[in-house]
């Protein structure tokens, strides 16, 4: 039985010997334009780093710009893409001094490194990386408990002299280019080109104009989009780019070509320049030696989000090289190894007593039915196993061939192990040892990275779920369904938001909206803003004034947030609609015969932007089978297109579906949505009332014979309706109590509301007082008044009160034909 024992002195030198093994080994080609990315993942690799990147003084010389990172995202360690270099930053202080500087997470706590407070303790370095340009600095994060150990110290040490070899074949403005390179000048658009992309393009050195656009016209315009993010300003950030693009050929199919570039940031008054290299995909061969294979897990480990990308990466980076037949990736929770991916994911390829462990979509295998696993873990050791090795069936029958047994450290303990099974006999080299060792390391921090992030994404969803509507009510003729996607793409909580809100006589509220960022500052003012629209809708206003009163709002808080918002009142009994729009999307309807159309709805300004700002009202028209769709930007807009064409996009996939199936039609749209940003997406589908209200009004003029006047408006409208005469005496007793209170305890317009549905009557009075009926707890004999509301309650199944715009509504209902 062969293994591999941990590091000790000798292996902290081995490893440095490794790491100066594999740097020399990249300085071979130092034009490469990979070389620098390259060169930073091997401070992954044998420094234990979690991010790495390098920092240069801009060309005016007043900053530390970031121009290449690997590893987590930066934002983790809320690290920027620029220092002053005259600043106080432990960046501009390495920099400066040409000293080392090594900080602990408290230090860091102190300095002015970070934007805002990390999410996480870390440890910091910057080593100064002094080249012929006059150099920048290597900085590198370690969320290791120790942070650098001696070894990583040297290992980085090495890092930081390869470093300072020149990163790119491309020389300054007015310099030689190789023949495969490229700079392009962002602001202007011109190119500068070595003959051998002229050559791929088709084109002589006499041909070529110097324009990037005159390369651009040769492209299959399929492929432009994605070039198009790449060559414009302001469409890529700092750091490497590579895609594949094809061109068009005089005979044949278009030649595929491989772009990859580096976009570096210009100075004051000089342009942000785009170089890089551009070479035919076919004379492009795969590296195959375990330093590539560790550098490829660690690049795909280092963008790896959750358990399942870190699971995935492991299996794509080991099983193909190793020529496995099997590999298992488990997390040690307590005493069992919970299996968290399987490739092939077949019960039939792995042993009966995980088989017989099956839970649901994995096993979960018991640690205690595998001694020589459990030793293995208690040990921390990687292990290997040739073929004919005794082993428990258990681990037997995953490698028969041969079997690797890694323990996957992480933060001072085991985070699991990956096994790994081959059913020919294996012969395992020293290289693929050390290969095995090293991914092991990379995956164990991994994993624990993507604890902490699903862990940390799964409290933001809760918080956000929180914020939203738990359910949506049911509506009378209509159906509404709402999704909300959380972005993928950090941690903070979105500001997207909807709601649907029940209003008086058969209206509703369709509410969609968008609060600027993404931070707990966003998540709360979104929640305050929704809760504002609620309330101001249920006061009765109109969708202008409900509109106007949540922007007097947020400009009354003071914040420096915006949030654009889409409101629609629907009426369920007529058809109709009126919609404000601030500054968001407009409403997509779906006629019943299919075809959409985007409303063409007049819009005001964000909310919070100007305090008198006009909401105009746009009116819609609902045929039964009318869909209406709201969403947020998130799921219509792209880097690679405008958001009309995602608008035009959106409303063509509407038309697609089937709205019979509302649920359904909401998760279509979604598919292969970009989880850049979250999205919030409501629907609601107009069906029309089987049973329409009867409906009628009265104002009542404060003149003396007003309620009687009340009295026979009243019976005069149930006549009409077909209300039996014995049914009216309830009725009438009502409405002479209610209009009589309103009358001699209120000011102002008082008016009367009648509405009749299925049996049941609705006696509404509104007055412009906020006070509310007080129901009396004791009347004497004496007592002159009180007793209205008492025979109100008596003859009512049900009464209360509600505020409305300007004042409250008393309201009772009435049981007809009981």
């Amino acid at each position: 039985m062969a293994d591999v024992v941990n590091e000790g002195a000798a292996g902290r030198r081995t490893r440095s010997l490794r790491a100066e093994g594999a740097l020399k080994a990249l300085a071979v080609e130092p034009d490469s334009p990979e070389r620098l990315r390259r060169v930073l993942e091997q401070a992954l690799v044998f420094a234990r780093a979690s991010f790495a990147a390098v920092y240069t003084p801009s060309e005016d010389g007043e900053l530390l710009c970031l121009i290449e990172s690997v590893g987590v995202p930066r934002t983790l360690y809320g690290l920027r893409d620029g220092y002053a270099l005259a600043g106080r930053s432990p960046v501009a202080d390495a920099h400066r001094t040409g000293r080392f500087v090594w900080l602990a997470p408290e230090e860091i706590a102190d300095s002015a490194a970070s934007r805002r407070a990390p999410s996480r303790d870390f440890h910091l370095a910057v080593l100064p990386a002094q080249g012929d340009d006059g150099g920048g600095c290597l900085l590198a994060v370690s969320e290791s408990p120790g942070g650098f150990d001696t070894a990583d110290r040297a290992c980085l040490e090495l890092v930081a002299e390869a470093v300072a070899l020149p990163a790119l074949s491309v020389a300054a403005e007015g310099g030689e280019l190789s023949a495969g390179a490229f700079s392009l000048a962002m602001d202007s658009g011109r190119v500068e080109v070595g003959d051998d992309i002229l050559e791929l393009f088709g084109l002589g050195p006499d041909e070529f104009d110097g324009k990037v656009e005159t390369l651009l016209g040769l492209t299959v315009p399929e492929d432009l989009p994605s070039l198009m993010s790449v060559v414009e300003a302001g469409h890529m950030s700092i750091g490497d780019r590579e895609l594949e693009f094809r061109v068009l050929q005089p005979t044949g199919p278009p030649k595929w070509l491989r772009l990859r570039g580096r976009l570096l940031p210009g100075g004051e008054g000089q342009p942000a320049r785009l170089v890089g290299t551009v070479a035919d995909t076919s004379t492009l061969r795969a590296e195959v030696t375990d330093v590539a294979r560790v550098q490829r897990l660690a690049a795909a480990l280092a963008t790896a989000g959750t358990v399942r990308d870190v699971s995935h990466a492991v299996v794509t980076a080991l099983r193909k090289p190793l020529r496995a037949d099997r590999i298992a990736l488990a997390e040690l929770e307590n005493d069992r190894l919970v299996v968290i991916v399987l490739d092939p994911p077949e019960p039939e390829y792995w042993p009966e007593l995980w088989r017989m462990e099956w839970r649901a979509e994995w096993p979960d295998a018991p640690v205690r039915a595998m001694p020589t696993l459990a030793a293995a873990l208690r040990e921390g050791r990687a292990q290997i196993w040739p073929a004919g090795t005794p082993l428990e069936p258990a681990l037997a029958d995953v490698g028969p061939g041969g079997l690797a047994v890694l323990p996957l450290p992480a933060g001072g303990r085991m985070a699991g192990a990956c096994l790994i099974g081959w059913d020919a006999p294996h012969d395992f080299g020293p290289d693929e040892r050390a290969l095995l060792t090293a991914s092991a390391g990379l995956a164990g921090q991994a994993l624990l990275r993507a604890h902490a992030f699903d862990a940390e994404h799964e409290l933001v969803g809760m918080l956000q779920r929180q914020l939203l509507p738990r359910r949506l009510p049911r509506l009378p003729g209509a159906e509404a369904v709402a999704r909300y996607l959380p972005t993928t793409a950090g941690l903070e909580v979105g500001g997207d938001w909807y709601d649907v809100i029940p209003l008086s006589d058969n209206h509703v509220a369709l509410v969609i909206g968008d609060v600027q960022g993404h931070s707990a500052a966003a998540a709360t003012l979104m929640g305050q803003m929704r809760t504002a629209l609620r309330a101001y809708a249920v006061e009765g206003h109109p969708p202008d004034v409900v509109v106007h009163h949540a922007n007097r709002l947020l400009m009354d808080m003071e914040t420096d947030l915006f949030a654009t918002c889409c409101y629609v009142d629907v009426d369920l009994e007529e058809g109709s609609a009126w919609c404000v729009r601030a500054g968001h999307l407009p409403p997509v309807l779906r006629h019943p015969d299919g075809s959409t159309e985007i409303a063409e709805a007049e819009g005001g300004p964000p909310l919070g932007v100007m305090r008198e700002a006009d909401f105009p009202m746009s009116p819609l028209s609902l045929q039964p089978g009318t869909v209406i769709a709201l969403t947020t930007d998130g799921l219509v807009e792209s880097p690679d297109a405008d958001i009309d064409a995602g608008m035009d996009r959106f409303a063509h996939e509407l038309a697609l579906a089937d709205p019979a199936h509302l649920g359904l039609v909401a998760d279509a749209l979604l598919v292969g949505a970009r989880r850049t940003d979250d999205i919030a997406l409501l629907l609601m589908r107009y069906e029309g009332m089987a049973v329409r209200p009867l409906r009628d009004s009265w104002t009542v003029w404060r003149v003396p014979q007003a309620v009687g006047h009340a009295r026979r408006f009243t019976r005069r409208t149930l006549r009409s309706w077909g209300v039996p005469p014995q049914d009216m005496d309830a009725v009438l007793l009502v409405v002479s109590e209610l209009v009589t209170n309103a009358l001699v305890h209120t000011d102002g317009r008082v008016r009367l509301d009648l509405t009749l549905v299925n049996h049941r009557l609705r006696v509404a009075v509104a007055d412009a007082s906020p006070r509310t009926p007080v129901k009396p707890t004791s009347i004497s004999w004496e007592a002159t008044g009180g007793r209205g509301v008492l025979l109100v309650e008596a003859v009512s199944a049900a009464w209360g009160t509600v505020p409305v715009s300007g004042g409250k509504q008393v309201w009772s209902e009435i049981a007809l034909g009981g």
